[in-house]
């Protein structure tokens, strides 16, 4: 099992600097890219590989980079900058992937985004980084240093009259900063909302500036696609999807953690990698790519970790980081748990999500107390089709949903039996914080 992403990370998790990663092979890319190809070309090699975003919504890198402004045949016409911004803020529960890739291996990432604003035209990169990742913070600003004193940052790098400056920003925290609109909103000071598009961030993205936005284990694949050609790495993948991913489990496995695999790989032998499930039990539910995404079950486990092969049994990849729940959980609980989350993460922007996941919450603690009411089952559901995609401002309440929408599938009987048979409607309230949440 070939390891691209993963190769130079030590168990210690101390990383390579760069004296060591440059004998490792390290900034080779960036010499190829720059000194051998035109910015167009270099996206252009990123496209035919068929790299997806890594973050969650499996969106064709290259075609992403293409929607950028290029300036090289008017350069009269250029803003005084163009962006390129890392997201890394990581918030997705169950998720801590790219935690291992700029803890592990600083450089990579550097060497990815000095590939990448090269591709896009960008003269300015940002990593976006979750404020409790302060161990990731001071490897990346190391790394960032001596990639300036070596030459690979700041004026005229390499000769090649590219320039790009690379700087941190801690973020506050918040949830809906995984939406890419929302995060160049906070990245400028403001409150962390989404923004209306069009405007398009490649149109008009941060402080107006065209921009590019990518995930950290998206970019780590670039300079590797460089080095190697499109055909290897389409190679590295089992079906469609083309290169490795790093899958993780949490929950009730044997072994939590992260394992780089092929794309493609069956989620049953993903989760042998992590040992199986805890103590010998049954797998009774995963939720495959983070706490956005749909359940899946024992019936699933010949799926194709892939983003078409997940897709098509009915949920999403996402960040391939599962959360792994045996069959003594109580699905309430898992649900519960996730759509408080989701509630106290709504930006407010929106009156369904802001008003809506608190219901949500509201109702299931009901059932997990044994307080529900005839008519929750149907209410659950209602507001899976109020709160789902189409009907709010962003993905963040249609995302919350999917856990719900498949629980309501696969394990309808066991949350109505949490409903008393005794019990009417008359107990029905409005939650607390319906009214002042946001």
């Amino acid at each position: 099992m070939e390891k691209v992403l993963t190769k130079n990370i030590r168990d210690n998790r101390e990383p390579m600097w760069i004296a060591e990663y440059e004998e490792a092979g390290g900034y080779e890319a960036v010499k190829t890219a720059l000194q051998e190809f035109k910015p167009t070309q270099v996206a252009g090699k990123v496209k035919e590989a068929g790299l997806r975003g890594r973050g969650g919504a499996g969106f064709p890198t290259g075609v992403k980079w293409s929607f950028m402004p290029r300036f090289e045949d008017r350069p009269e016409e250029r803003p005084a900058h163009v962006y390129l911004v890392v997201n890394a803020d990581e918030m997705e529960p169950g998720t801590f992937k790219d935690r291992l890739l700029m803890e592990g291996d600083p450089h990579q990432l550097i060497e990815s985004m000095i590939i990448a604003a090269y591709a896009i035209g960008a003269d300015i990169g940002y990593v976006f980084i979750r404020g409790e990742y302060t161990e990731c913070q001071r490897k990346l600003q190391r790394a960032i240093d001596e990639a300036m004193e070596a030459g690979y940052l700041g004026q005229d790098i390499l000769g090649t009259g590219f320039n790009l400056k690379i700087y941190l920003h801690m973020s506050a925290g918040r949830y809906i900063c995984g939406e890419e609109s929302a995060l160049l909103s906070a990245l400028e000071g403001r409150r962390a909302v989404p923004r209306h598009k069009p405007p398009f961030p490649a149109a008009s993205g941060l402080f107006g500036q065209p921009t590019t936005v990518n995930n950290v284990e998206t970019l780590c694949n670039v300079p590797h696609i460089i080095n190697n050609g499109a055909e290897w790495y389409k190679g590295l993948g089992l079906h469609k999807d083309g290169g490795t991913k790093i899958f993780g489990a949490s929950g009730h496995v044997a072994r939590p953690g992260l394992m780089e695999m092929p794309l493609g790989t069956k989620l049953a032998d993903v989760l042998e990698h992590f040992g199986g499930v805890r103590h010998g039990r049954r797998l009774k539910a995963l939720l495959p790519g983070g706490g956005s995404t749909l359940f899946l079950t024992e019936e699933h486990l010949n799926t194709p970790m892939d983003y078409e092969g997940v897709g098509a049994v009915g949920s999403r990849l996402g960040t391939a980081t599962m959360i792994v729940m045996d069959d003594t959980t109580p699905i309430v609980g898992v649900l519960k748990n996730l759509e408080h989350f989701y509630a106290q993460e709504s930006c407010g922007w929106c009156t369904p999500c802001r008003d809506g996941l608190p219901w949500v919450e509201h109702i299931l603690t009901n059932l997990e107390a044994g307080l529900g009411n005839p008519g929750d089952i149907e209410l659950l559901e209602l507001h899976v089709k109020l709160l789902g995609p189409g009907m709010t401002f962003c993905a963040h309440a249609p995302g919350a949903m999917g856990p719900l929408d498949s629980a309501l599938k696969y394990f309808r009987d066991e949350l109505a039996a949490l409903i008393p048979s005794d019990r009417d409607t008359l107990g029905l309230t409005q939650p607390a914080n319906a009214a002042t949440h946001s």
